[in-house]
């Protein structure tokens, strides 16, 4: 499984941008589908993700302000974010995470991680 993300750039607060990524390979055994960011200095958070059964969930701050859209089974999913901030900057990483059976026959989890796409909003 890789991750391919695409996006990003530089705005002006208020600004719009949008991710998007794409699983290449086995989409069966992907459960989530999410983006992350990482601030400098800062740890990787959670932005916004999607499960095999449509559930989304976002962070508090970027509610009303992104939307996420995607499928695990098509192995897609993209981040329209609207009204940035300066404090959405970020590099903006794809993550997958996929259960597997290990050699026991017990499900594990694992994740992917595309390739950080910086995103700098400018105030």
């Amino acid at each position: 499984v890789q991750l391919q993300a695409s996006g990003g750039g530089l705005v002006q607060a208020g600004g719009s941008l949008r991710l998007s990524c794409t699983v290449s390979g086995s989409t069966l055994g992907i459960t989530v589908l999410g983006w992350y960011r990482q601030a400098p200095g800062k740890e990787r958070d959670l932005v916004a993700s999607i499960s095999r059964t449509g559930n989304i969930i976002y962070r508090n701050s970027v509610k009303g302000r992104f939307t996420l859209s995607g499928d695990t089974i098509k192995g897609t999913v993209a981040l329209q974010m609207r009204n940035l901030r300066p404090e959405d900057t970020a590099v903006y990483y794809c993550n997958a995470e996929e259960d597997y059976s290990d050699y026991e026959g017990d499900v594990e989890s694992r994740d992917y991680w595309g390739k950080g796409t910086l995103v700098t909003v400018s105030s």
